[in-house]
């Protein structure tokens, strides 16, 4: 439940806003070289800096963006195109869901928003406020997107315009950066029931789809396999509480009905 002195109801929207971007601070920063390295890859295929600047603003989604404009400097098939970045962002589809039920008191308008801005850390965030019994508004989902966004198209800015002087990342690990942020949110949800059996699933599943049917379709896959094991594992509800908690409006209890 919603702590009993009341903080969370009582915090204003500026606060609300802080407390979500400085939790989009690490992240920010662990991305800026894949930022950075959009911005070079898109100038190398022939586009200049506004073009770069621009489809990160639109598109807003790392992965995807570079493996499209990787695809465009080889002349590939559009529908090829389309279909590997479908393949790169096919785990957006469980983020939507996921995160769909936390939002639902958004207004229409702020869900599109809030889905534009759907990222792996904004649905791994929002899952750890829900699981904190926080709510989750508007305003906080804002803050924790506006950092990441905003230095998102800076980068490919800079990258686009000094790429001639940006090194290899990977000489100096930069590289390691945001796997290892990633890794430790999937930590974080360590005290989660039946968690190890259901990230050792992904993590196998992952793998073995990497070697056996290739990048980037392992992602999914690997996401598919925690499901399927988190799916076969566990356990109908039967006269738990659950506690439903939405901005503006008082905690509720109800019971769930087998």
């Amino acid at each position: 439940m919603l702590p009993q002195d009341g903080t969370c109801a009582a915090q204003t929207n500026a606060e609300l806003f802080y407390d979500g971007f400085k939790r989009a601070i690490p992240v920010t920063l662990a991305s800026a070289p894949f930022g950075l390295l959009f911005g070079v890859v898109a100038v190398d295929n022939g586009f200049n800096v506004w073009d770069s600047v621009l489809m990160s603003a639109m598109v807003f989604a790392g992965a995807s963006q570079l493996v499209g404009m990787e695809l465009f400097g080889h002349h590939v098939a559009p529908w090829m195109i389309l279909l590997s970045i479908f393949a790169v962002n096919f785990r957006h589809v469980l983020y939507s869901a996921g995160t769909g039920r936390l939002i639902k008191h958004f207004t229409p308008l702020q869900q599109i928003v809030a889905f534009f801005f759907l990222t792996d850390v904004q649905y791994a965030e929002s899952e750890k406020r829900a699981e904190q019994k926080l709510p989750i508004s508007f305003i906080w989902y804002i803050g924790l997107a506006a950092p990441l966004y905003a230095m998102w198209v800076f980068e490919a800015y800079l990258g686009a315009t000094f790429g001639g002087m940006i090194g290899d990342p990977k000489a100096i690990g930069l590289d390691m950066l945001l796997p290892i942020y990633f890794l430790g949110l999937v930590m974080g949800f360590r005290s989660r029931t039946n968690w190890l059996p259901i990230v050792a699933a992904s993590s196998v599943t992952s793998v073995a789809a990497y070697f056996w049917i290739g990048s980037p379709w392992h992602v999914s896959i690997g996401a598919i396999g925690g499901i399927a094991v988190a799916v076969m594992i566990a356990k109908p509800l039967s006269g738990r509480e659950t506690v439903i908690t939405l901005d503006d409006e008082p905690v509720k209890t109800v019971k769930d009905v087998q």
